[in-house]
């Protein structure tokens, strides 16, 4: 360990009442060993107005989630002490966001190509996001507002033998709930709204991660996962079907001769 590896986390120094240094809980906590990237980063965030605290390495950031409960996390890879992969999975088991019931903190991950490989086995993890680093605020603050979970009323998607509860931030094959990470959730939840309809990857990348130069293979990961979990875990009759140079359908077809619909109290809205 540096002598540098639990220095004291850092604040806008004008974040005033209500900011990050009153104890609230921040909008983001930023775990980022290059102090210098930090710095910017902090500057940026905070001018967005994205109340952040930013720490070093891996375990004084698991330390500051449990301790000021941030609403989304940014790791910086590699990170020190404790990897990113790590935290990515500690903060799953061990720090869910409370509202309206409890899901993971969302993790995003930040890399050169020096942390890539680390960055990719955080998405395994389940992390929501691999974004550029050194950090750039428009590619990230839209980001940061779509992992945010929401107050919505009770509200039901159903698309063939799957039920998606939005409210409650559960998922059903056929009365069986399966796991999904938020990110995973959110790409679910709108190809529920728009069954067998063909989705752009500019679409998707744009409605859930607030860009459309997202790098191509975050994307295919997701999806991946998705499919897997909804095809091998669960035995969905659903695919997601990736539609050579147009994008991906959820493909429900038809069971006992009636398509697949969407049901829902009110009209869904889109990720933002």
């Amino acid at each position: 360990m540096t002598p540098e590896a639990h220095r004291p986390p850092e604040t806008a120094p004008d974040s005033g009442p209500g900011g990050p240094d009153d104890g609230s809980a921040p909008d983001l906590l930023l775990a980022e060993p290059d102090p210098d990237i930090a710095k910017r980063a902090l500057a940026r965030f905070t001018a967005s107005g994205v109340r952040t605290l930013v720490c070093h390495d891996g375990a004084e950031a698991l330390l500051q989630v449990g301790a000021r409960g941030p609403k989304a996390v940014l790791l910086g890879a590699p990170l020190p002490v404790v990897g990113v992969v790590q935290v990515t999975e500690l903060i799953a088991k061990l720090h869910p966001v409370p509202v309206p019931v409890p899901v993971p903190v969302p993790v995003i991950v930040g890399a050169g190509p020096e942390g890539a490989a680390e960055a990719t086995a955080a998405l395994e993890a389940g992390a929501v996001a691999f974004v550029a680093r050194p950090y750039r605020t428009e590619e990230i603050v839209p980001l940061l507002r779509g992992t945010r979970p929401t107050d919505d009323a009770a509200q039901t998607l159903v698309a063939g033998d799957i039920e998606l509860d939005i409210a409650g931030f559960h998922v059903y094959v056929r009365g069986r709930s399966i796991q999904l990470p938020v990110r995973e959730f959110l790409l679910l939840r709108y190809l529920m709204e728009r069954p067998n309809k063909v989705i752009s990857r500019s679409e998707l990348t744009q409605a859930l991660w607030g860009t459309d130069t997202l790098d191509s293979n975050t994307l295919t990961v997701h999806v991946r996962r998705v499919r897997n979990k909804l095809r091998d875990e669960a035995g969905s009759r659903c695919t997601i079907d990736a539609i050579r140079g147009m994008g991906y359908r959820l493909e429900c077809g038809r069971e006992d001769g009636v398509p697949a619909q969407i049901l829902s109290t009110r009209p869904a809205q889109t990720p933002t």
